[in-house]
């Protein structure tokens, strides 16, 4: 592999969107609105015009005793003196008018590239800065996943989702190595996320299989439930306290003499870096229809408590209906995207609220931060096909991929049980029961340092030997109890003529 570099801007097309709406006609647009309001009895005036690259506001104050009802009402023959597709009324945040938003005749494309290479981009330190696209102004506006920190996101077909979820993983690939950032992309429809295999940032391959899709998310949960011991070990509560702390020479200090009568679920070994892990779901709604508990379970779990190690979800659907997005996931996504939807009902699915059929489609979006009950309208970035193939190309020239098939792997009771289960069961797991017996004590950590086998490993020999009643529960940092007695082995290879 070749050191890891960050890719070159000029794959990406640099070229700025002009302005397409000229200043006279947008007064004339701001007399019709007025005009036709006062028509239906609706007084008031348009005391400002804020021109986007695809949307123009016409800031509205009404009259004293105008209902705000009475102009959300005129939506439709508004859009029809304004020979537009569809308007939208909201209220502006912070003023007492309304922004009446009104779609431009001709659109600019809001292209990626000249949003990465924005100083504000540049300089974001997150490896999770992720370039969203325009607000309705045309101001640049990105996201940091970190602190979102997952996204749920809907569209339907044609909206611009895929696009947008393009744009994300890009914005990403330019800005986190392969150390930094680690992707694991679902893909039922097989279709969006193949175009990624074999980039260095896959931490296995593409997923296809709705099974193997709920497997990889099991792994994620163990995976997240790994990084915690990590965490408790060097007593930090977050992955970059413990990304710090983990390269400091009095800490690599303190963990070396560590007492060996004090064993730890973790190996020190194990103790190193750890990167972030973005999961990529694209078509939620497939998996839903295979195993709706299993998967329901898993990223219910990881939304709720990945977020401190480090482990964050993308995950969307084009089909916003109940039975896709669960009471139990949108419960723990408050961060949500809506591109145009199909119905009002689709639109108050995913948002608790209504608008999201009003969009205009390609990229036009509702956004609605964490912590927010109001969602605000951007404008999603555009990356062709074209870009995106010259980054992948660009980037499997920097090296391939340290896939890990254990992220595949099915449970260890779905391939033959604990020990004793069938023909399938770790070939190690005789040879850990004699080690933790003759030792009188068993670990993770121990059978890793005795046996030489990985944490996950380990830890799954561990809980085999507590399943078939030689190991004693967890005890906190000290070692499990072995509950045979010393000679148990030796009676049964008595038994057995060994």
């Amino acid at each position: 592999m070749t050191p890891a570099s960050l890719p070159p801007l000029n794959l990406m097309n640099l070229e700025q969107a002009p302005q397409p709406v000229a200043e006279d006609e947008l007064v004339r647009l701001g007399e019709v609105i007025q005009s036709r309001c006062e028509e239906f009895g609706v007084r008031g005036t348009v005391d400002g015009i804020a021109p986007g690259p695809v949307i123009t506001i016409f800031e509205f104050q009404p009259a004293p005793g105008v209902k705000v009802s009475q102009i959300v009402n005129l939506q439709d023959d508004l859009a029809l003196s304004l020979k537009a597709e569809a308007i939208r009324i909201d209220r502006m945040a912070g003023r007492s008018t309304l922004g009446i938003e009104v779609p431009n005749h001709e659109r600019a494309i809001i292209h990626l590239g000249p949003l990465l290479a924005d100083p504000r981009f540049q300089k974001a330190k997150s490896p999770l800065t992720m370039a969203i696209g325009k607000t309705m102004h045309g101001e640049p506006f990105y996201g940091d996943l970190a602190k979102m920190p997952h996204l749920l996101v809907a569209g339907a077909t044609g909206a611009g989702k895929s696009v947008g979820l393009q744009s994300m993983i890009t914005s990403i690939l330019y800005k986190a190595t392969r150390e930094d950032v680690k992707f694991i992309f679902i893909d039922p429809k097989r279709i969006e996320l193949g175009v990624y295999a074999d980039i260095p940032h896959l931490k296995t391959e593409v997923v296809v299989e709705p099974k193997k899709a709920a497997n990889a998310l099991r792994w994620a949960v163990s995976e997240m439930e790994r990084r915690y011991k990590l965490l408790a070990e060097v007593h930090v509560r977050s992955i970059d306290f413990y990304n710090q702390a983990i390269r400091d020479p009095e800490v690599q200090k303190r963990l070396a003499l560590r007492d060996e009568d004090q064993e730890s679920e973790v190996a020190l070994d194990e103790l190193k870096p750890l990167p972030y892990y973005v999961v990529i779901i694209d078509e939620l709604a497939d998996l839903m229809m295979v195993s709706s508990s299993e998967v329901e379970q898993s990223i219910a779990r990881l939304a709720q408590m990945a977020r401190a190690v480090g482990i964050h979800l993308i995950v969307a659907t084009q089909r916003p209906s109940v039975d896709v997005l669960t009471g139990t996931i949108k419960a723990n996504f408050p961060c949500r995207m809506s591109f145009a939807t199909a119905t009002r009902h689709d639109s108050r699915t995913i948002l608790d609220q209504v608008g999201a059929e009003k969009l205009l489609g390609k990229g036009d979006m509702l956004f609605l931060p964490p912590g927010s009950s109001r969602p605000m309208r951007l404008h999603g970035a555009y990356v062709s096909e074209q870009e995106t193939a010259a980054l992948i190309r660009w980037l499997k020239r920097q090296g391939k991929p340290d896939l890990d098939l254990s992220v595949l792997a099915a449970p260890q009771e779905e391939r033959g049980g604990a020990a004793g289960g069938g023909e399938e069961q770790d070939e190690l797991f005789d040879e850990a029961a004699r080690l933790v017996v003759s030792e009188g004590m068993g670990s993770a950590s121990f059978l890793q340092r005795r046996m030489r086998v990985g944490f996950s490993r380990a830890a799954r020999l561990i809980d085999m030997l507590e399943q078939d009643g030689i190991l004693g529960p967890a005890q906190g940092s000290k070692p499990r109890e072995v509950l045979v007695k010393p000679d148990f082995f030796a009676e049964i290879d008595e038994e057995a003529g060994r």
